[in-house]
């Protein structure tokens, strides 16, 4: 690679939270020079507009891999008193818990709650029974976790505390990120690329399709990162990226519930059925699902299921398609266990692609690629948003400095996997 007082250009491929961490880091690494580095970040649809904006956004000392977890987890803590990011992206300290619970059938009536005549609007009374609450401390349910049904709760075992665990709301971070390097220097253009030029084994040049011009552009590069996330293997198909489909739902529960992250195994009886006009048949055997409930700040919650790959990755992040029925799975399996989630407004139902490596590796891949100037930043599954500030720091190092100094990554070089 270049010096770093030689003139650069810097190309950032992946608009998520890979690129946007990048792009921030690049512009605040010590080397950074405005008027001799130039930093483009290419992103085919919007900022965010993948599983970046569309995560649970928890953060975790106990996540993988640990050789740039700590590191990473501790620059959130740094950007969010830099930056404010309690208020501009949610950040803020929690506790995470595993739950075990046995799920109601929908048509269930709860004791928490009164129904409205007339209208059917549900409020909750905002308090338990002694009974309640008994069951729920035999249990080991924490005093303040109080949003989950006392007659369905079985077993809590904590996961992680405000030391250790931590949260984001991942589209505000992730667009904070990018506004931020901009703010320092950076140019966002939305265009897919269609090329990445090289000669004598070392970049030259990336070929992109401008989003709103239709028109195909070249620009010059001295380095290049693909952190296109899904969509790496597009991009280089010999990178070994695979997608895998999640969805999720913002639920804006009855009343505001505490802090917490929670993992879930749940038990749902055979006379399990839908909320809303269309009931699903019945089975005769029960069934266990395992959604994660977070619990975030301004009164909304975030759910997920499992995820899939019955429908392949779509060219762009804004073809994604949506699938309701599994969205209300999601729906359903949370509001069988809380009142607060089943008598809430649904405010948001999306889907989203995560990006695997198919390899032995299963961490992420960062660093050189054997292509002077390109270097791999992708893969990073369900851990991007927590490992994201670590890889940009990382790859800003790369860049700057020809190696990693933040953290020892040996394991990660995606030479050993090309």
């Amino acid at each position: 690679m270049a010096g770093s007082s030689e003139p650069r250009e810097i190309v950032v491929i992946g608009g998520g939270i890979i690129g946007c961490t990048t792009a921030y880091f690049l512009t605040r690494h010590p080397s950074y020079d405005p008027s001799k580095h130039k930093i483009t970040l290419l992103e085919a649809s919007k900022i965010a507009g993948g599983a970046s904006g569309k995560a649970g956004g928890l953060l975790a000392l106990w996540a993988y891999p640990s050789n740039i977890v700590p590191l990473s987890y501790r620059l959130h803590a740094e950007l969010a008193k830099e930056h404010g990011g309690a208020e501009m992206w949610g950040y803020r300290r929690i506790h995470c818990g595993q739950l075990t619970a046995k799920g109601r059938s929908l048509g269930a009536a709860s004791g928490n709650q009164i129904k409205k005549e007339g209208n059917g609007e549900s409020i909750s009374l905002k308090k338990r029974t002694k009974e309640a609450i008994g069951t729920m401390r035999a249990a080991g349910i924490p005093r303040d976790l109080d949003w989950f049904s006392a007659d369905s709760v079985k077993d809590y075992s904590e996961m992680g505390d405000p030391d250790t665990t931590a949260q984001v709301h991942p589209y505000q971070f992730t667009t904070s990120m990018a506004k931020l390097a901009e703010e320092k220097g950076a140019k966002i253009i939305l265009g897919q690329v269609i090329d990445i030029g090289n000669s004598n084994n070392s970049v030259e040049s990336v070929t992109y399709k401008d989003k709103e011009t239709s028109e195909t552009k070249t620009i010059p590069a001295t380095d290049v990162i693909i952190s296109a996330g899904p969509w790496t293997r597009e991009i280089y198909p010999p990178a070994p990226i695979s997608a895998m489909r999640a969805h999720s739902v913002t639920i804006r529960p009855s009343r505001p519930v505490s802090a917490y992250a929670i993992f879930t195994e749940i038990s749902l009886p055979p006379d399990f059925g839908r909320t809303g006009e269309k009931v699903k048949s019945k089975s005769s055997r029960s069934k266990q699902v395992t959604p994660e409930i977070y619990a975030r700040p301004n009164n909304e919650v975030y759910a997920c299921g499992e995820g899939d790959i019955l429908v392949p990755l779509p060219k762009l992040s804004d073809d994604v398609v949506t699938d309701d029925a599994k969205c209300q799975d999601i729906i359903d399996y949370v509001s069988s266990i809380s009142d607060e989630m089943r008598d809430g407004e649904v405010t948001v139902r999306q889907a989203c692609y995560l990006p695997n490596v198919d390899a032995a590796s299963s961490g992420p891949l960062l660093g050189e690629t054997g292509v002077k100037g390109l270097l791999l930043a992708a893969g990073h599954t369900c851990w991007g948003i927590q490992n994201g500030p670590g890889t940009g720091k990382l790859i800003s190092e790369f860049v700057f400095d020809g190696k990693a100094i933040s953290a020892k990554i040996g394991s990660l070089d995606p030479r050993n996997v090309l």
